[in-house]
């Protein structure tokens, strides 16, 4: 941690816990291109306290359909809300306009480790059915959690993004035609996590334990969600569908007992599709970060080379291969 951030970060903790609070030590934690993640051991008068740091990181952009105002303090509010709702998430000790202090959840976030190591072996099998029950947790939260945002249809949305890099991808185009054409009718809105994937699920021997990262959250068609986790990249290599440890029999079948609203599989398809699209748009987004020189990074660089695999499984879902 260099002098900036550490006189940083010993602000905030000084000014949630108390002038006498104390940072003993501090670790970033892997993963988070856009926002940066620290876990702090901290000494107060009544005790240490294990805690997770989340900050902004410089150059990142505003997610399509968002606002300055929907920064990690509305973050912050739809997680306490999400708590009340029944979804696995930290409990907040505090939070800014560029920070969130929360209490820190043991357990594993790196999907290759949950997808394989022997410690996780028990609970991948239970994996898909518990998102379903979370997934249904989130889509029950009040709307008016959500930070005030411009309303915009999801295809449009990703399409003026892609527009805005001033790069050809004809794999996308065809795919934004393609599912415009064959857009399903939504019947419900709700809170939409928008970012519900392995990687952003703490893990235990017994399965999920918090569900994090909500930066991307907005209101919309519920089967978003499902059908996010279900994209390939987040199988991280494993071949099943959901999240590379479940079936969407186990997702589906979960989320219907809990929320009790059916699940149109072809919905979910087309959902799936669609995040497999974005996952593409957002690739090009980091990469150009990283181009550009807002944020001059190794790890957002290589995320380039995930755009044409993400061409490649969008041709494989719509069958123009």
């Amino acid at each position: 941690m260099n002098a900036h951030t550490g006189d940083r970060v010993a602000g905030i903790v000084r000014e949630a816990l108390g002038a006498a609070a104390a940072v003993r030590s501090s670790a970033r934690l892997p993963g988070g291109a856009s926002r940066e993640t620290w876990s702090l051991d901290v000494d107060t008068p009544g005790g240490e306290r294990a805690l997770i740091l989340r900050l902004d990181s410089p150059g990142a952009p505003l997610s399509p359909g968002t606002s300055p105002e929907s920064g990690l303090a509305a973050e912050a509010v739809l997680m306490r809300a999400a708590l009340e709702a029944g979804v696995p998430v930290p409990e907040i000790v505090a939070a800014g306009d560029s920070y969130i202090l929360m209490a820190r959840v043991d357990g594993e976030t790196i999907p290759r480790k949950i997808l394989r190591d022997d410690a996780y072996r028990r609970a991948r099998p239970l994996l898909a059915a518990q998102c379903g029950r979370a997934l249904a947790a989130v889509h029950r939260m009040p709307l008016d959690a959500l930070p005030a945002q411009k309303e915009a249809d999801a295809l449009d949305q990703w399409r003026d993004v892609l527009d805005l890099t001033g790069q050809p991808h004809p794999v996308f185009e065809l795919a934004f035609r393609r599912l415009a054409a064959t857009r399903p009718a939504g019947a419900r809105r709700t809170v939409v996590h928008g970012d519900f994937r392995n990687g952003n699920l703490i893990v235990g021997p017994e399965g999920v334990r918090a569900v994090l990262d909500w930066e991307l959250a907005h209101a919309g068609d519920p089967v978003e969600d499902l059908g996010w986790l279900c994209v390939k990249a987040w199988r991280f290599g494993e071949k099943a569908p959901v999240g590379g440890f479940g079936t969407y029999d186990e997702l589906v079948h979960a989320y219907e007992e809990t929320s009790g609203h059916v699940v149109d599989r072809e919905a979910l398809r087309w959902w799936e599709a669609f995040g497999v699209l974005k996952w593409g748009v957002i690739c090009v987004m980091q990469t150009m970060r990283h181009l550009a020189g807002g944020a001059r990074s190794v790890e957002l660089a290589a995320i380039g080379r995930r755009v044409c695999e993400t061409e490649w499984d969008l041709l494989e879902l719509l069958g123009a291969r």
